[in-house]
């Protein structure tokens, strides 16, 4: 398979209240519209912000469809037992209408399993949970009845503009496990795939692609034939003009996220941030050494997608932005990927001295 299109995701997690949180990544989504990124994803997080700043993303991208254009907005991904699936199908077809149908829906079982409780849910059933939901929320986007005659409001086949695919073959689903891989294939939908993920306390020496093969190797087998695979790769991915600058945000960034890795149960391996690089499965650096480094997981030539990130290294928004340009204008064309053509000139080299 081929990469034939670049996304950026965001967990909005600028230090900043939250207001200026869903104004930075606004901001930041905009601009890599303008670059020729073709799709945003947003995660969903509830309750700590530390985790992630939005609670709500289908609210969230139809004020950025606002104020874009061209960008595919997607949800990466809803923690669908938290949600009435009904509730869900219904604001992803009024955002899609609104954004000129350019959403994607990413769905997950997963999320803080303290999260739970306040829904009423208990996390230890969220695969079958996830499962129900999951058939009523597709019966929805289908147009089927779902339950005493009715059906869905607006009609979810509308599709503006009319060339659009209805937004029921726009479904997306994460996972960490095969398994997961598999029930995605099944229904056609799109694969997510982790920046990172947990390894075993026998396999810490697992690269990622030893983790994401077998579950690449099942959805592709699972799917229907005739069914084009669409497999989203999130890798962390923070480029800046002096790789000094990426190595003094992330040796604070990528601290704290092992920190929190550890206190939700994970093993991470050492302390030496070379150590935290390989164990969070980051690439970062001048253009040529994330290229370099991007170049060497051999799941990414599986991908039809490619979804960069910088958390956990998490720098201030100006870097961000350059990180945007500069992942759009060097590291996608030396590793042979294209993105749209883009509408602005590059913001200039960042350096120690920018505010």
């Amino acid at each position: 398979m081929t990469v034939s299109s670049l996304a950026f995701f965001t967990r909005l997690l600028d230090d900043a209240p939250a207001s200026e949180r869903y104004r930075l990544a606004a901001d930041q989504i905009r601009h890599a519209e303008r670059f020729g990124i073709g799709r945003a994803w947003v995660a969903q997080h509830h309750f700590r912000a530390a985790e992630g700043g939005l609670p709500a993303p289908l609210v969230f991208l139809a004020h950025v469809a606002a104020a874009t254009s061209e960008i595919r907005l997607g949800t990466g991904v809803i923690t669908l037992p938290l949600e009435d699936p009904v509730r869900v199908a219904e604001d992803a077809v009024v955002a899609d209408l609104l954004s000129g149908g350019r959403i994607d829906l990413g769905l997950g079982s997963g999320g803080t399993p303290s999260s739970f409780a306040p829904f009423g849910q208990d996390a230890a059933a969220k695969a079958a949970v996830y499962d129900a939901k999951l058939a009523l929320l597709l019966d929805a986007l289908a147009g089927r009845e779902i339950g005493a005659g009715n059906r869905l409001y607006p009609d979810p086949s509308a599709v503006t503009p009319p060339t659009a695919t209805p937004l029921s073959s726009r479904v997306w689903q994460a996972t960490f496990s095969a398994a997961g891989g598999a029930r995605a294939g099944v229904h056609g939908h799109g694969l997510l795939l982790s920046r990172t993920q947990p390894r075993a306390a026998d396999a810490v020496g697992a690269t990622l692609a030893d983790l994401q093969h077998p579950i690449i190797d099942r959805y592709l087998d699972a799917l229907p034939t005739g069914a084009a695979p669409r497999i989203t790769a999130s890798r962390t991915a923070f480029v800046a003009d002096d790789r000094a600058d990426a190595v003094r945000f992330a040796a604070v960034g990528l601290r704290r996220a092992a920190e929190g890795f550890r206190r939700a149960g994970q093993h991470i391996p050492g302390d030496t941030l070379d150590e935290l690089i390989a164990a969070t499965d980051t690439h970062l650096g001048t253009p040529e050494e994330v290229a370099a480094s991007l170049a060497t997981d051999t799941t990414l030539s599986r991908a039809t997608e490619v979804a960069f990130q910088v958390h956990s290294v998490d720098a201030p928004h100006d870097f961000v932005l350059r990180s945007i340009e500069l992942f759009a204008t060097e590291v996608a064309p030396a590793l042979g990927w294209r993105a749209r053509e883009g509408t602005l000139e590059p913001l200039g080299r960042l350096g120690k001295e920018t505010p």
